[in-house]
């Protein structure tokens, strides 16, 4: 028995107490009542009851721990679908001669792909957030790899097509789907989960171009059908994740169910704020577009450098970018999201307006900073966006991760025909301005990001 004074004894005393004064109300409660055989009926609450409700509401509530090991398996397979996807443009050169294309017929092969990457993504999210699908990841890699068979062996041009919709096709499911499982393996770190995906394609998009150079360009195109090994890894990967997915399924209709109930915002202003959100996509996209398709050009007339200098900044600046996509995430799971996308946006104007008037070094310097402030931005939206439609996963990311895709294409056709007219220097000067359309975060309502169900 515990001594007397002792914690087990003081504790029980103040249960007694409790319950005691407990019964002591309630009988009071009997005896004020209008009659004590009515139905009892419950009154409106107290302020204090409401208070109580509120913090309870928001509370949030327990989750699983981060699952690691799917986050990484899920980033290593998004830098292969990306490195796969970035092959396409990557090996034109080969593919204007091998098949003596104009360039209205390379334009095509860009508008096939993108479309369907792009297009088709908002309406595998519709799908999949109604009926999940936990082995579609891997059939979308499989997609993607009898695109890239077909790629390496295409005898017509028409067929050609059909290898990049096919590419373009495994894509779109890849994306909304992966983003949904990034979320699900969160443990409620969903601004980390978000980077860590994202992360992976940056640096896919990175090495695709280096593997085309020095293996697909000196060995003509079949070589293409090479890189079905980096396919087959991922399908074994995704088949791996397929099935941690599926065990969550109940758990994840649960969650899906309760946070259809959980935003607050009237209807008007989500679509004002997804509006606001889609500008900034815009923005962030059209620039990067000015960088990723025109730099090296722009390197190479403005200060004379060579194509593999020119190239070799490029790599500097696309690094800065994967480190960005990857810091974004979690300093928004911390601070908010809110201000990571609205300190990305407008944040890095300062330096879009002194690019255009920088030296070499000076412009490596910026392209950097660049860089690692705009690439920062992506990953919060995403989950803004999540949390600001409660229960819509898939679509959401379908939505933006397709809008992204369409705004960057769109963006290089536009600088590339507004630079055959005014210059790749004039392009810079103009797009430098972009960034100040990150003032439109100002807008944006305040989401409580922690405490949102998945």
């Amino acid at each position: 028995m515990p001594a007397l004074g002792s914690p087990a004894r003081t504790a029980s005393n103040d249960n007694n107490f409790i319950q005691t004064f407990s019964r002591e109300a309630d009988n009071a409660r009997s005896a004020t009542s209008p009659s004590s055989m009515e139905t009892l009926v419950p009154d409106s609450p107290s302020p204090v009851d409401a208070a109580l409700s509120a913090v309870n509401a928001s509370a949030p509530t327990p989750s699983a721990a981060t699952a690691f090991p799917i986050l990484l398996m899920l980033s290593t397979c998004h830098l292969l679908n990306d490195m796969i996807q970035s092959l396409l443009p990557a090996i034109y050169p080969l593919l204007k001669d091998s098949f003596s294309l104009d360039f209205g017929q390379i334009g095509l092969i860009t508008l096939t792909f993108q479309l369907t990457a792009s297009m088709l993504q908002p309406f595998v999210g519709i799908y999949t957030d109604k009926r999940p699908m936990p082995y579609s990841l891997a059939i979308g890699m499989g997609c993607t790899l009898a695109g890239l068979l077909l790629l390496s062996r295409a005898p017509t041009f028409p067929v050609l097509l059909l290898a990049a919709a096919l590419v373009g096709s495994g894509s779109s499911v890849f994306h909304p789907e992966s983003s949904r499982v990034a979320r699900m393996a969160s443990g409620g770190q969903h601004g980390l989960a978000q980077s860590l995906f994202q992360v992976g394609g940056n640096v896919g998009s990175a090495i695709g171009p280096l593997l085309a150079a020095f293996i697909v360009m000196p060995r003509g195109r079949t070589s293409v059908a090479w890189f079905a090994l980096a396919a087959l890894v991922a399908i074994a990967l995704l088949t791996r994740i397929g099935g941690w997915y599926r065990a969550q399924v109940p758990a994840y209709r649960a969650a899906q169910a309760k946070a259809k109930t959980a935003s607050r915002l009237p209807r008007k202003t989500i679509i004002a704020t997804m509006v606001v959100l889609g500008l900034l996509i815009f923005s962030k996209y059209f620039y990067l577009a000015s960088i990723s398709s025109y730099y090296t050009f722009y390197l190479m007339e403005k200060f004379k450098l060579g194509a593999q200098d020119a190239q070799l900044h490029l790599f500097f600046f696309l690094g800065a970018v994967a480190a960005g996509t990857l810091a974004g995430g979690p300093i928004g799971d911390r601070i908010g999201r809110k201000y990571v996308i609205w300190g990305s946006i407008l944040g890095v104007l300062p330096f879009t307006l002194l690019l255009p008037h920088a030296n070499l070094t000076w412009t490596t310097v910026l392209t950097i900073v660049i860089g690692l402030i705009l690439s920062s931005a992506f990953s919060a939206i995403i989950v803004y966006a999540q949390e600001l439609v409660p229960g819509r996963t898939g679509v959401i990311a379908g939505l933006f991760f397709g809008f992204a895709f369409g705004m960057g294409g769109l963006g290089a056709a536009v600088l590339g025909q507004l630079a055959d007219h005014i210059g790749i220097e004039a392009v810079y000067a103009i797009c430098a301005w972009l960034p100040a359309i990150g003032l439109l975060a100002w807008f944006l309502p305040k989401t409580d990001a922690p405490h949102q169900a998945r």
